[in-house]
């Protein structure tokens, strides 16, 4: 009896199990409709890695033009809704920095991130670039430098951390240096505002 009771329990926490992964929204395609949550800018038109969170209760997810902003949505205090999910793109497999793929999504939590590197992302700032292949990231430090994180160990210096660079046209591992310059205050005023906007319930 004892033993049928355990494998009963046992059947049915798998059973949760898998229930809680079905449970989790899959990524949506990104179209020319997407927006992103704090530039309110077309998401397509920027260059470089992007990022989708799924909310409890709104049906579709909200976009950031760079997977940096989506964890910096993820760490303010002030949401109105619980996350779900985030998922970013996969550099490892995107066509180029230009060209990421409509569908390359990968869970954010299972990512492995180039943080501290000489790219830039879609807004013109420092970002953390997601790979699913651990190698893939490697080759991206060794010609980018910056280091390999997991999804919690990035910090909040990563995500704030200011740069003054314009985006460049980078393939997705055998990328060209970029020039790096000192950071600009306007530029870090600016971002920082996009911030403190979402806590006080506007958008742009």
């Amino acid at each position: 009896m004892r033993r049928f009771a355990f494998v009963t329990l046992t059947l049915l926490a798998l059973g949760g199990c898998r229930e809680d992964k079905a449970e989790l929204p899959a990524p949506v395609l990104m179209s020319a409709a997407a927006t992103g949550y704090f530039c309110q800018m077309i998401v397509v038109d920027h260059p470089g890695p992007k990022a989708q969170i799924h909310l409890e209760g709104p049906p579709a997810p909200i976009f950031f033009s760079q997977v940096r902003d989506a964890v910096a949505y993820q760490r303010l205090p002030e949401q109105a809704y619980p996350i779900k999910v985030i998922y970013v793109t996969d550099m490892g497999a995107a066509p180029s920095w230009q060209d990421i793929g409509a569908g390359n999504w990968i869970n954010a939590k299972a990512a492995q991130y180039v943080v501290g590197s000489d790219a830039t992302g879609g807004m013109g700032t420092a970002e953390l670039v997601p790979f699913a292949d651990p190698a893939a990231a490697a080759a991206f430090v060794a010609v980018h430098g910056g280091r390999v994180v997991g999804f919690d160990q990035i910090t909040d210096a990563d995500v704030l951390a200011p740069v003054d660079l314009a985006p460049v046209d980078l393939a997705p591992v055998d990328l060209a240096p970029v020039q790096v310059g000192p950071p600009s205050d306007a530029e870090d005023a600016e971002y920082l505002e996009r911030l403190r906007a979402l806590g006080a319930g506007k958008e742009g």
